[in-house]
């Protein structure tokens, strides 16, 4: 009877009526979570976590498995349309401010996109191709940046004095834990989302009218999940290779460095603001931070907004600069592709200053048009 009364009370549960299309992007996620659990299940079947078969049980899978090409593809593409949906969904909330009212949520989601990184980046050095390996070198060594143990970190790290098995089997077991732990976090972030409701357009600011989450939401999620598993199927049965280095089509070799090494596509942002700041300590800080400045919308806000009572859901000027950020974002993300050279250093420089920049404007910026509003209410 109290499953009975929780699928109930999830298929009543009272959803805004004006909540757009925006808002089935979380349950994307979900069902991309839980195809990137299982498909790695599957690819672990046959995966050897040996640093002088990995690159040969790769081919192993992707020729003789039934099926195999398929698995991979679709793991290595999901990983992909995972993290575009996850930058969907937190541009909806800043956009919207969802931080205002369900900050814990946020808090919590901001937790999962920092763990979902560090899985991908696991992910990538697992099939042990030569961009597999140099980033793997090159991220690990960035903690030997960290004052007086940072040296011995990136050993420990290693298991050892170089990339090697022990630091293969080490990416291996996190890969295939974190997402677990991951799957945790999901569940606090729905819990504390049903507590206190879906956000809409209008910032939930207002009296709205409730409407039964089936079959009205279910239905629009069906149409989202339709057109992601569209997406993902062309991109896995026509372009399974598009996103992959060229590199990684190599096995790796410690004796060979890359001439350009970069991340996956999802990472370029913060790999232009680490190499856009001269210091290695202050690119490394930089670094977290890009990451880390997300958390500061929820304990922000409150400080900016105090003694307001009719804060509101959005300004124009909130709307110029939301704009703004995003343009930054994707410049930094096109120069964390391009060569560590002139003029791509320079550039990143300043858009890095506004990375950091504009958050605080943004939020400053509904502080004080909620300030106009109260006064002339």
């Amino acid at each position: 009877m109290k499953k009975i009364r929780e699928v109930e009370s999830l298929v009543n549960l009272p959803s805004p009526s004006n909540i757009s299309i925006w808002w089935n992007i979380g349950s994307m996620l979900g069902v991309m979570l839980v195809l990137q659990i299982v498909t790695g299940i599957l690819l672990s079947f046959h995966y050897t976590a040996d640093m002088y078969n990995t690159f040969n049980s790769i081919i192993h899978i992707m020729r003789d498995v039934p099926g195999g090409w398929f698995f991979r593809a679709l793991h290595a593409n999901g990983a992909s349309m995972f993290f575009f949906l996850l930058y969907l969904h937190m541009a909806r909330g800043i956009y919207f401010q969802s931080f205002i009212t369900n900050y814990r949520t946020w808090m919590i989601g901001v937790t999962i996109y920092l763990m979902a990184m560090a899985t991908a980046f696991l992910g990538y050095v697992l099939p042990w191709g030569q961009m597999s390996y140099w980033g793997a070198t090159v991220i690990t060594n960035l903690f030997s940046a960290i004052p007086y143990f940072g040296t011995t970190l990136v050993s420990w790290i290693w298991g050892g004095f170089s990339v090697d098995q022990a630091t293969l089997n080490r990416f291996f077991s996190l890969h295939f834990l974190i997402p677990f732990a991951l799957s945790v976090f999901v569940l606090l972030h729905l819990v504390f989302l049903h507590e206190k409701g879906s956000s809409n357009p209008l910032g939930n600011m207002f009296h709205l009218s409730k409407i039964p989450f089936h079959p009205y939401f279910t239905w629009k999620d069906f149409v989202g999940f339709s057109m992601m598993g569209l997406v993902l199927m062309l991109v896995v049965c026509f372009y399974p290779n598009g996103l992959t280095d060229p590199e990684n089509f190599m096995e790796a070799n410690p004796l060979v460095t890359p001439t350009h090494i970069q991340p996956e596509w999802y990472f370029l942002f913060a790999y232009a603001i680490l190499r856009s700041i001269p210091s290695k300590l202050g690119g490394v800080i930089a670094l977290v931070m890009a990451i880390l400045v997300f958390y500061i919308f929820p304990v922000v806000f409150p400080l900016l907004t105090k003694n307001i009572r009719y804060p509101v859901a959005f300004s124009p000027l909130s709307q110029i600069l939301f704009w703004i950020y995003i343009v930054v974002f994707f410049l930094l993300t096109w120069l964390g592709a391009c060569p560590v050279e002139a003029p791509f250093i320079k550039l990143a420089q300043p858009l890095t200053l506004l990375y950091f920049v504009l958050p605080m404007l943004y939020l400053s910026s509904i502080h004080f048009w909620s300030r106009a509003i109260n006064y002339f209410i």
